[in-house]
């Protein structure tokens, strides 16, 4: 079997494992972890830019005449 250049599963484990962390560090300034990570979602400037070009696609999709026409 082919190893692979990395482990998926394992990525996510630390990546959760790291936004848990960040969470256990700053519990008391939030009501719940899921407001912890909308928050903190919303102050990333890499979240931000994805949900940009979500925004952009989604703009581009119905403002597409072709699109409409159906």
């Amino acid at each position: 079997m082919k190893k692979k250049a990395f482990d998926c599963v394992e990525m996510k484990r630390q990546a959760q494992a790291r936004l848990m962390a960040a969470y256990a560090a700053r519990k008391s300034e939030f009501s719940s972890y899921a407001e912890f990570v909308h928050e903190t979602a919303a102050t990333d400037p890499k979240i931000q830019a994805f949900r940009a070009r979500i925004a952009d696609a989604q703009c581009a999709v119905t403002s597409d005449p072709v699109s409409k026409s159906g």
